[in-house]
C-alpha cells in the first residue's frame, strides 16, 4: 500500500473533477495535514468499506465469518456517518487553496471520481443533495437506495476504486494485491 503518491494522485483527480479543468494541487494533498483533509482522505475510503462489506456478505457462507463481517460493517457504517456528518457541518468553507472550490465541491468531486472507475452504476453520492426548492441542499449522511439499504458493490468494483481505476494494480497499490480476491 503506497498512501503519499496515490492521496496525491487521488487529491488531483478530485480537484479536477470538481474544477472542471487540469489541476495539479499545490502543496500536494496529504491526509495528515489538518482535520479537514483528514475528513476527505477518510471519505475516499469509509463509505467504499461499507458497500464493500454490504456486496460481500452474500458470498459468505460460514456463519462465524458472517457475524465477523456484520460487526465490522456496522463499524464501519458508524465510521461513513461520523466522516459524512464532519464534512456536511464544513461543506461550505474554503477547500485547499482555491476560493473556487468548498468542501462540499470536494466531496461531490470524490463522490464522482468513485463512480467513475467503479462502473456503470451510479450509486455514490457527496454529502449534499438538491432539493426540489431552487438553491437549496439537504443532508445526505447515510446514503441508501429508496428501500432505505445501503448500496453494494462487487470486488471488482472496490478494486476499481484502491487501484484508481486500474483493472490490477494502481492507486493505493501500486504493485496490487497478493492472491486471488473473488
Amino acid at each position: 500500500m503506497d498512501l503519499g503518491p496515490a492521496f496525491e494522485a487521488a487529491g488531483n483527480a478530485a480537484a479536477r473533477n470538481a474544477l472542471g479543468q487540469d489541476v495539479t494541487l499545490v502543496p500536494v494533498f496529504n491526509p495528515y495535514a489538518n482535520d479537514l483533509f483528514f475528513y476527505h482522505g477518510a471519505f475516499i475510503f469509509e463509505d467504499v468499506g461499507a458497500t464493500a462489506y454490504a456486496g460481500a456478505a452474500a458470498l459468505i457462507t460460514d456463519k462465524g465469518i458472517l457475524t465477523a463481517a456484520a460487526q465490522i460493517l456496522a463499524v464501519e457504517g458508524y465510521h461513513a456517518g461520523a466522516i459524512r456528518t464532519l464534512l456536511y457541518q464544513n461543506q461550505g468553507k474554503k477547500a485547499f487553496n482555491s476560493p473556487k472550490l468548498k468542501v462540499r465541491d470536494v466531496v461531490q468531486a470524490i463522490s464522482d471520481l468513485r463512480d467513475a472507475v467503479d462502473g456503470p452504476a451510479d450509486m455514490d453520492s457527496g454529502v449534499v443533495v438538491a432539493t426540489e426548492c431552487k438553491n437549496e441542499r439537504a443532508s445526505n449522511i447515510v446514503p441508501t437506495d429508496a428501500n432505505g439499504l445501503i448500496y453494494t458493490r462487487t470486488t471488482d468494483q472496490v478494486l476499481a476504486i484502491v487501484y484508481l481505476g486500474g483493472t490490477t494494480r494502481g492507486g493505493f497499490f501500486p504493485d496490487g494485491l497478493n492472491g486471488d480476491i473473488n
